[in-house]
């Protein structure tokens, strides 16, 4: 990744290829003009970080075997690509092609914008979209969404200048040291944060607190281990202790979500801060902010009940401090099987829920969204699956699941928005199921959002998307 920002910085087109695709990778990612993994499927990291950047990619591409050390990816015929040497990449068939082929680039006609407004006199569904930066909630706003439906905080604390403060917190012994971090990022999210508010004025923000292991943000070699330790002086003995004790066996289904909450409340409560912070600094701006946070990897009501907590205080705090009012939300994302099955219970604690289907989907199949690219094309060759349960969503038994959790929590209290942030918010056929559900929106990659607005069109209307 750092030698992918170091050639673009010197005005080369450049593709990242990698075995497969981290969070550190991020900012390799944005500068690339395409992104090439081994691993992967429809809904891993390289997968859904490139939809939402509008980025060609091609992942799961097990014809290749990368070799970071040799900086070469051989193919299972013997062809060997070295670093350096000039690729195309075909994201709809997913061809590696050798040499530069001629492109054109897409557009879009008057005939579509016209088409666009048919839809949206036509549609229920309101459509959202995925975005953490500005730039992708302007695109996404052009292209016509109604409101960030899922920002990850996560990806805000990657940059080049921020990462280091969030390994060092990461790093911390005691709650004083790991404060003294938080208070630094702290600046980084609320300035992030007032950014998205800026763009999306008057529109809904839903923002997700910290989500994934904290292993994910720390280095994962020697060399950077190394790196790491004489830059924010601490011994590298004691990182790779303190890593190895993050380390977990199944990190999906570990130490993440809402249970970093629970864990390490200082985490939310800086993220609070943040968020309504921002929201304060962006009335006194003349805008309308709309924040909606959301609790990730929930179980229970009593985790809702207590992270809930944290984020009142807080929220009570500032609104108290600055004397003033700010509309927000609190709602969950509800993407264990056990959330959707006591939704009833949990109804009464939210305002929102937000079915996260990529996880809900990798949960309920016990598929890894990661590695099912490995398996799924025999799957769907043999007729085991009717359909790839990551890029179209399965109505029969994940879709049974938000059915279950929309009927009997809608019974439980009138008023809940509902809506989905996966990548199926972005699938026609998926959309149509979020519709015939009666659910209020669905958010998607900016670029996708466009298809949204038809899909939910057409179901709105009785189109199938198979007609």
């Amino acid at each position: 990744a750092e030698e992918a920002e170091d050639e673009a910085a010197k005005g080369h087109s450049v593709i990242l290829v990698r075995r497969e695709t981290t969070p550190e990778d991020i900012h390799g990612m944005r500068v690339a003009a395409g992104i090439l993994t081994e691993l992967g499927g429809m809904t891993s990291h390289a997968a859904v970080v490139a939809r939402g950047m509008g980025v060609c990619a091609i992942t799961g591409c097990d014809a290749l075997s990368v070799d970071y050390a040799a900086g070469t990816a051989t193919t299972t015929e013997g062809v060997v690509i070295s670093r350096g040497d000039t690729i195309t990449l075909d994201g709809a068939s997913g061809e590696v092609m050798l040499g530069d082929i001629a492109k054109t680039e897409a557009s879009s006609s008057d005939d579509f914008q016209v088409l666009l407004s048919w839809a949206d006199k036509y549609r229920r569904l309101k459509v959202r979209a995925n975005a953490e930066t500005p730039e992708d909630a302007a695109k996404a706003r052009e292209l016509g969404a109604e409101g960030i439906g899922l920002c990850r905080t996560e990806h805000m604390f990657f940059a080049a200048d921020r990462i280091d403060v969030m390994r060092a917190m990461i790093l911390s012994e005691t709650r004083e040291e790991r404060q003294t971090f938080l208070d630094q990022l702290l600046t980084f999210q609320h300035d992030d944060i007032l950014e998205l508010f800026r763009v999306m004025d008057g529109l809904p923000v839903t923002i997700r607190l910290l989500d994934p292991p904290l292993h994910e943000f720390l280095p994962q070699t020697e060399e950077d281990i190394n790196a790491l330790a004489q830059r924010i002086g601490k011994p590298a003995d004691k990182i790779r202790e303190i890593a190895g004790r993050l380390k977990e066996v199944n990190p999906m289904l570990g130490f993440r979500g809402c249970r970093l909450s629970v864990v390490y409340p200082e985490i939310t409560e800086m993220q609070v801060k943040a968020i309504i912070g921002a929201a304060v600094d962006a009335t006194e701006q003349g805008c309308r902010p709309l924040p909606e946070i959301m609790i990730p990897l929930v179980i229970n009501v009593r985790e809702i009940r207590l992270v809930t907590e944290i984020i009142d205080k807080g929220i009570h705090e500032i609104l108290k401090e600055k004397n003033i009012s700010i509309p927000y939300k609190i709602g969950t994302m509800m993407e264990t099987p056990r959330a959707t099955l006591g939704a009833h219970r949990l109804a009464p604690e939210v305002e929102f829920m937000s079915f996260g289907t990529n996880d809900l989907t990798q949960m309920t199949y016990g598929f890894s969204r990661d590695d099912a690219g490995k398996f799924i094309p025999r799957y769907l060759e043999k007729k085991l699956i009717d359909a790839d349960p990551f890029v179209t969503l399965d109505q029969r038994a994940v879709g049974r699941l938000m059915e279950i959790a929309v009927n009997e929590s809608r019974a439980k209290k009138k008023g809940i928005k509902y809506g989905i942030c996966g990548e199926h918010g972005g699938d026609p056929r998926s959309i149509r199921f979020c519709h015939d559900l009666g659910l209020d929106y669905v958010s998607c990659s900016p670029f996708r959002v466009p298809i949204a607005r038809i899909a939910a069109a057409q179901a709105n209307v009785g189109f199938e998307p198979n007609d």
